[in-house]
């Protein structure tokens, strides 16, 4: 939308005329509502045609704001996303348990991961061997980004189906396969990032 500069004079500044300001107006104002360079074109030439109608100008801002609420909404699940990382983040502790850091690397493991809220469930088809729960009794949790660091590397062990962890009672309840893992493998899981295992059972 190329528009015509006047001739500069010798002293002060170019003057425009009003219609190229109306316009410059127009495309400011269309800009600030988010509409793009070749909508706003297609705006200014719906503006010059006679026989244009207003229900081609409402189309534009319908699908604008379509647009709009669409971003909104992908902002918002991704300030949800960092929410959750954010509060799982024990924020010390060695770089390579930061749970951050793992979800960028691993963005599936997170949605596929049982609430640590949720129950524990044992379901096995008959004649097959049983699961184990063990809970493990932990020193030196101290948030629930401790908690969230304990629950993420016990839930990337093989064998492992099932992590419940709360850090203010200090406990670890693990559903796991012992033909695959067994509790001194668990219990070196959990005291890799500087924590104690005091108890399982």
């Amino acid at each position: 939308m190329p528009i015509a500069q006047p001739a500069r004079p010798q002293q002060g500044a170019r003057h425009y005329p009003e219609e190229t300001i109306a316009r410059l107006r127009f495309i400011r104002e269309a800009q600030a509502l988010g509409f793009t360079l070749t909508e706003i074109t297609e705006l200014l030439d719906l503006r010059a045609d006679p026989a244009a109608d207003c229900a081609d100008v409402r189309s534009h801002a319908v699908t604008r704001r379509e647009d709009v609420r669409s971003k909104i909404a992908q902002l918002e699940r991704i300030g949800a996303a960092l929410d959750a990382l954010i509060a799982a983040c024990p924020s010390r502790g060695a770089l390579r348990t930061c749970t951050i850091l793992d979800a960028i690397e691993h963005p599936g493991a997170r949605e596929a991961a049982p609430s640590p809220a949720g129950p524990i469930r044992q379901c096995h088809p008959k004649g097959i061997f049983p699961m184990k729960t063990t809970t493990f009794s932990i020193e030196g949790m101290r948030c629930e980004g401790c908690a969230e660091t304990v629950r993420g590397l016990l839930e990337r062990e093989a064998g492992v189906k099932a992590v419940q962890v709360a850090y203010a009672p200090g406990r670890a309840r693990v559903l796991f396969d012992p033909a695959i893992i067994d509790e001194d493998r668990l219990t070196a899981t959990i005291e890799r990032p500087g924590y104690r295992v005091t108890a399982a059972k």
